[in-house]
């Protein structure tokens, strides 16, 4: 679990360092690409707009679901540029880590004055039966 803290504490200094940059107001493309650009210069693995497919009763259906990044293999980024995170955009993470089977997810909205403000965490395990 360290070393997911480790991770996650990397991510956002990655994140806070592209909000600093850039501020907020541009739209959520930019971030994406900036942050995306930092990430790989700390070395990680990062995959960018991953295809996020259903599952159901055997059947493969693409239901064109798109994870904005995936560090690690384990943690999901879903990035936002918005005036207010809604309860649908958590409902969009979560969706992502029981579909992917991703145990870990940052809900980061680049709209704040404050960076920290925006960023939600999530575990799936915390999740299991609600």
């Amino acid at each position: 679990m360290e070393s997911i803290n480790a991770l996650t504490r990397q991510i956002i200094g990655s994140a806070i360092t592209v909000h600093r940059a850039l501020g907020p107001g541009l739209l959520e493309s930019a971030y994406q690409e900036c942050l995306l650009y930092e990430l790989r210069l700390a070395k990680l693995d990062v995959q960018r707009e991953l295809k996020l497919p259903i599952i159901y009763k055997e059947v493969y259906l693409d239901y064109g679901y798109r994870i904005d990044l995936l560090v690690e293999g384990q943690i999901v980024l879903e990035l936002k540029a918005v005036e207010k995170l809604h309860p649908v955009h958590k409902a969009q993470v979560l969706t992502y880590l029981k579909l992917g089977g991703y145990p870990y997810g940052l809900l980061i909205n680049f709209n704040e004055e404050l960076l920290k403000n925006g960023i939600r965490r999530f575990i799936m395990s915390s999740f299991i039966g609600k």
